[in-house]
């Protein structure tokens, strides 16, 4: 059964390959809502929506409920919360000056998350000897509009694996398996279109575990690029949803293997 905090839940179940979605969540403290000056739809539009259903198809699992505008747990401590409009994409979030006791209450949340996946993955080193993190997000290409014709596909590829903090050498054999194994799903009737480090080379929450766990842990920084749905009036294609939700079951057994293969991993075994 989850875990349940106020702000992310937990999932622990058996094998190596971890999923994770910082963005997915919507929720906002009630205590922020009176000085919160961005509207619903313009937050979700930002938001990673579906990202938290893929998560869910590793065993082991980390959804965040709260919105990437209350705290950004893929950005450090000092940049997590959203104060100015040059830290989100020049969107207004807050009516008033942010209260500095409350940035440092909510600030503590991000040491909170940290410190729990930092014992977490303790654990799957003790018991794997290495593991996997597929660190879900989605991204916007339609943002000049929504007339506007699609953000230019050459520089935004259908899904972007930012692996730009790893050991890309150490880790080829196992980025390229996945790769080659995304790239081999049915994605709207053809080839998903999958290329490495084009719009995104991954963030904070990559960078933190290359830093704490080198040689032994991996994360590939996903980001789907939001054709599965309508990124301004939030109408998802379902199908599409579960066409990407297929392709991960499928390359996570491709990473298991690699892992085992190549890295010494040992295999299935429940952590919890």
């Amino acid at each position: 059964m989850p875990i349940e905090t106020n702000s992310w839940e937990w999932h622990h179940g058996n094998g190596p390959v971890i999923g994770i979605a910082l963005h997915a969540g919507h929720e906002i403290r009630p205590d922020l809502l009176s000085i919160l000056a961005i509207d619903d739809e313009t937050r979700l539009r930002e938001e990673d929506p579906y990202t938290d259903r893929w998560a869910r198809c590793c065993d082991v699992w980390a959804v965040v409920n709260r919105s990437r505008f209350e705290l950004d747990l893929n950005r450090p401590q000092d940049r997590a919360i959203y104060c100015t409009p040059d830290q989100s994409w020049g969107l207004r979030v807050w009516s008033s000056s942010y209260p500095a006791q409350l940035f440092a209450e909510i600030c503590k949340e991000h040491t909170r998350f940290y410190q729990e996946l930092d014992h977490y993955l303790e654990r799957f080193v003790r018991c794997f000897g290495s593991f996997v993190i597929l660190d879900m997000h989605s991204y916007n290409h339609r943002r000049a509009g929504p007339d506007a014709a699609p953000d230019n596909p050459a520089l935004n590829p259908g899904l972007n694996v930012g692996t730009g903090s790893l050991d890309r050498s150490f880790w080829a054999p196992l980025i390229d398996g996945f790769i080659n194994d995304m790239r081999g799903a049915n994605y709207r009737g053809k080839s998903m279109d999958v290329r490495e480090n084009v719009k995104f080379r991954g963030r904070y929450l990559a960078e933190h575990v290359h830093r704490k766990f080198p040689g032994v842990g991996c994360v590939l920084a996903l980001e789907f690029k939001k054709t599965f749905m309508d990124e301004w009036t939030g109408i998802a294609d379902m199908e599409a949803v579960a066409e990407i939700e297929s392709a991960l079951r499928f390359s996570i057994a491709g990473l298991q293997n690699s892992l085992i293969t190549h890295y010494g991993c040992i295999g299935h075994k429940n952590v919890g």
